[in-house]
């Protein structure tokens, strides 16, 4: 059965490629009729339904996606792009961020939640008064003795006339009119001074003159009028957060930040508690970078080094931490903080550590003879063979890493039983063997050699076969 899953998967995957939407949807709809289970499938499906303009039954497919398999990355990918064309931008702002949080690097997630941030932002930072109604039919030609309307019949003569002027207002913002809405706006305040829209409105007339104080000012005066005549908490909300933006664009973070909280202790809405996540993300990354000082970060160093000489290697992972957060940039200061977790056994941050640092310099060739060796104290030796390789690619005649090699492929080599023993516990192993997509490649290799060369093609079989490689499960002559 799973043989004819995976044929008419992959007669979908190629309709889906010729751009026979169709099709591909009839193929994985017969292989989910035999396996209902296989999210694989359902995220195919999604995206073939993408394709052929059915986004509602794509978000269904993404939705059974991400429940079959919860920790899946590409299954958010899958419900935000549906999620998107339904145009529930909040909601696939959320998806896209819930994937990066199991895959932080993926390319699709990132690119769809900068989109999202894009769109979101776009709304906000348009800014259009409180209530411009919304585009009406002409009205009939008047005549001599047309009646007033009715609503209008019932408000008091100078909230006629304020209503009025607000309307010409909207008339002038939405024709970009600036100076004539203000005037408008204006006028509508002297004849009632107690609606807060009408401050609203001129304080959006100033945001688009790009007269941001101004706009403050309007909107922190309709506030006030606002709290004296018990107004909508809605329209309060709304300008703080008018507050905000213009404060963002004034790129005074914290003031934008204090509004944004205080709109949402008015009004929760998703849009501002996403405008107020980037600011608290922007002030992070500015305190992040006031923070920097190499000469600091020298200096903690040196202490981390005389800790380290005293063997009180706690005592130096704080020091040299400190130093990291004063300069992060400098590689030689992750390379003493892997060599104190080494020390401490806590491999794992060690291995961290030594990454980092040959991520940001890597012909530092103390960064891989570190992983080196802590890869050999984690009883990982082809790993720590590649990495004495990069420490020999850059010195042929470092003594370290020499020895370090010779090591390694002496342990690799010195009991084949015992280094297939330890694969075959790994569990990323067991699950690379379990799938039968490649017992069909590994099959497929052992009668035709050649076909190794057409599967390394595809990075995620290429991915697999490495592992398999590394720890001596599989040979390539």
């Amino acid at each position: 059965m799973e043989e004819q899953i995976n044929a008419l998967k992959e007669k979908g995957n190629a309709a889906l490629a010729a751009g026979n939407h169709d099709e591909a949807i009839a193929a994985y709809t017969e292989a989910l009729k035999l396996n209902d289970q296989n999210h694989v499938i359902y995220s195919n499906r999604s995206a073939a339904f993408v394709k052929a303009g059915k986004f509602q039954e794509a978000l269904q497919d993404a939705q059974k996606t991400v429940s079959l398999n919860p920790t899946w990355a590409k299954g958010y990918s899958r419900l935000g792009t549906a999620l998107s064309f339904l145009d529930r931008v909040m909601e696939a702002y959320e998806a896209y961020n819930k994937g990066l949080q199991f895959d932080p690097n993926n390319a699709a997630l990132l690119t769809g939640l900068d989109e999202m941030k894009k769109r979101l932002l776009s709304e906000l930072t348009s800014e259009v008064p409180m209530d411009v109604d919304p585009p009406k039919p002409p009205p009939p030609k008047p005549t001599p003795k047309a009646e007033p309307k009715k609503e209008e019949e019932d408000l008091p003569e100078h909230k006629r006339l304020a209503k009025r002027e607000k309307e010409q207002g909207n008339e002038a913002y939405k024709k970009r009119d600036f100076d004539r809405a203000v005037q408008h706006y204006e006028a509508a305040i002297q004849h009632d001074s107690t609606d807060i829209t009408f401050y609203n409105n001129l304080a959006a007339v100033y945001f688009e003159k790009r007269d941001y104080h101004k706009c403050i000012a309007e909107c922190e005066k309709g506030i006030a009028i606002g709290r004296e005549n018990r107004a909508d908490f809605k329209l309060i909300a709304k300008a703080f957060s008018r507050i905000g933006n213009a404060y963002r664009k004034l790129e005074d973070w914290k003031s934008a930040k204090t509004y944004y909280e205080k709109s949402m202790s008015e009004h929760r809405t998703p849009e501002v508690k996403t405008l107020l996540s980037e600011i608290e993300r922007k002030i992070k990354e500015e305190e992040r970078k006031a923070y920097i000082d190499p000469e600091k970060a020298e200096e903690e160093k040196e202490k981390g080094n005389e800790a380290f000489k005293r063997a009180e290697y706690s005592v130096a992972v704080k020091h040299y931490t400190e130093a990291i957060k004063r300069n992060p940039e400098d590689p030689k200061l992750y390379s003493n903080r892997a060599a104190c977790y080494t020390k401490l056994a806590a491999f794992d941050l060690g291995l961290k550590d030594c990454d980092m640092c040959v991520k940001l310099d890597d012909k530092f060739i103390k960064g891989w003879i570190r992983k080196g060796k802590i890869l050999q104290g984690m009883q990982q030796q082809s790993k720590a063979l590649q990495a004495y390789q990069k420490a020999l690619e850059l010195d042929p005649s470092n003594a370290e890493a020499l020895e370090g090699y010779r090591t390694c492929t002496m342990a690799v080599n010195s009991n084949p039983e015992e280094v297939l023993r330890k694969a075959m516990s790994d569990p990323e192993v067991q699950q690379i063997l379990q799938d039968p997509a490649m017992r069909l490649i590994l099959d497929q290799m052992q009668e035709d050699p050649k076909a190794v060369q057409e599967h390394l093609k595809n990075p995620a079989i290429a991915s697999k076969i490495q592992k398999l490689l590394e720890c001596g499960i599989i040979k390539i002559h």
